[in-house]
C-alpha cells in the first residue's frame, strides 16, 4: 500500500472519530429558560414563549430562581415554621402568580390592574392560566433550591404542577447544554 493511501485512511479514521464526537453534541429541539424575574410582564412573556415553543414541537425546561421563585408560590398554602428572614421574605414578596406586579408603569398597582383588565377584555390568558396550560403541555419546571433556601420558602407552599421539581444550577446547566435555545428572562 502506498504512503499516500495510508495517509488518507488515517485521515478518514480521524474524521470518523471527530464526527462521532460531534454527533453526541448536537443540540436537541429544546428551549431552556432561566426565569429570574417575578414581574407580571416578564413572567407572562416567559410562559408565552414556553407554551409557544411546545406548540412548535420543542421540549421546554424552565428554571425559576431568585425573584422568579415567588411566582410559583400557592396563595392558598401556608408553610410550616420559618425563621425570621423566611417570614420577612414571605411577607414582602408576592404570593403566587395573581399577586405579581408590572415591572414598569405599576403606579401603585393601578398599572397592573389596568393591564389585567385589558387582558381580560382582549381574552388574553392570565398568568395562572398560562402556568396551568404549560403544565398540560408538558413544560418542565425546576425551582432553584438555593433561592428557596435563601428566601425561606418551603416546598409545601409551592403550586401543584405536574412537571415541577427542585434542583440546583448544575441540573439546569445539564438541561441547557443540549438545547438549541437558551433564554434568561
Amino acid at each position: 500500500m502506498s504512503i499516500e493511501l495510508e495517509h488518507l485512511e488515517k485521515q478518514i479514521t480521524e474524521l470518523k472519530v471527530q464526527m462521532e464526537a460531534l454527533s453526541g453534541r448536537v443540540p436537541k429541539d429544546k428551549l431552556s429558560m432561566i426565569v429570574f424575574s417575578g414581574d407580571l410582564d416578564k413572567a407572562l412573556a416567559s410562559f408565552i414563549i414556553a407554551t409557544g415553543a411546545v406548540a412548535m414541537g420543542m421540549e421546554v425546561v424552565m428554571f425559576f430562581t431568585f425573584w422568579g421563585t415567588p411566582v410559583l408560590r400557592d396563595k392558598k398554602k401556608a408553610a410550616g415554621r420559618k425563621d425570621l428572614m423566611g417570614t420577612m421574605f414571605g411577607a414582602m414578596l408576592p404570593k403566587g402568580a395573581s399577586a405579581v406586579k408590572l415591572s414598569k408603569m405599576n403606579m401603585g398597582g393601578m398599572g397592573t390592574a389596568m393591564m389585567k383588565s385589558l387582558m381580560q377584555k382582549k381574552n388574553v390568558a392570565t398568568l395562572d392560566e398560562m402556568i396551568e396550560m404549560a403544565g398540560e403541555l408538558g413544560v418542565k419546571i425546576y425551582v432553584c433550591e438555593m433561592s428557596m433556601d435563601l428566601m425561606g420558602f418551603k416546598r409545601e407552599e409551592m403550586i401543584d404542577y405536574p412537571g415541577l421539581d427542585y434542583a440546583g444550577v448544575a441540573t439546569f446547566l445539564e438541561e441547557a447544554m443540549d438545547s438549541k435555545v437558551q433564554l434568561f428572562l
